[in-house]
């Protein structure tokens, strides 16, 4: 699994730290509660999969992962965040707490344990893997639970879709080391996707935050179902 090759003891501590602080930003994505910090820590964890790809990147001399590093780079740690600044409104970001489903220490306990099934699922699939994946497929696949967990808890729009992003960061932080020489098109192409999945829902927040002031998704389920009773 993985075509990466060998890759020396220095770069394998290097990513072992990556994917440690990388796991991190997975657990803070849930228990922080401010937008803006959200979004912060979204970034951070977005530099910290570019700095994965460019430590493999340079390790076995893959031109695909080091294009990797700077797309990531480019899309997610600086237009990403910028647009949905220059989107939203300063209110959203000036809230002290986005709605959540379940408290902190009740929601870090859940996402313990789906951190450690991440590892239980991956161990078997490492065995007599290179080291790159051996590090990379159990943090990336903690972090893609995590996301996940992290957009089922959330109520408002924004936060979901920051944990949508950061599922995708999980995926890409083990595709890395597993598949490195993916085709240019289609990291081009996953790139440019969550760049307009976070353009077009950072207009629709916009517009619903205007109209409505909140963005609870529970409620704008129950707005919709109420006008289409009406229309009927």
């Amino acid at each position: 699994m993985g075509t990466t090759g060998a890759i020396s003891l220095f770069s394998q501590q290097v990513l072992g730290l990556l994917g440690g602080l990388f796991l991190l930003t997975a657990f803070a994505l849930i228990v922080t509660r401010q937008l803006l910090a959200n979004l912060m820590i979204f970034a951070a964890q977005s530099v910290l999969l570019a700095a994965s790809a460019l430590t493999l990147g340079c390790a076995s001399s893959s031109t695909h992962l080091l294009v990797v590093a700077g797309l990531t780079i480019l899309m997610k740690p600086l237009l990403i965040p910028w647009l949905l600044r220059r989107i939203l409104s300063r209110d959203m970001y000036a809230r002290r707490e986005i709605s959540q489903v379940l408290s902190i220490p009740t929601a870090l306990l859940v996402a313990v344990g789906f951190a450690t099934l991440a590892y239980f699922i991956a161990r078997p699939l490492v065995a007599g893997a290179d080291p790159a994946v051996r590090i990379n497929l159990p943090v990336g696949m903690a972090g893609l639970l995590l996301g996940a967990f992290a957009m089922t808890v959330r109520r408002e729009a924004m936060p979901q879709v920051l944990a949508i992003l950061s599922m995708e960061n999980g995926a890409f932080f083990a595709g890395i080391a597993i598949a490195p020489d993916l085709p240019l098109i289609a990291e081009l192409a996953a790139s440019f996707d969550m760049l307009i999945i976070a353009l077009v829902v950072g207009l629709l927040t916009k517009q619903i935050d205007e109209r409505v002031g909140r963005t609870p998704v529970g409620e704008l389920v129950a707005l919709k179902e109420d006008s289409a009773k009406w229309s009927s």
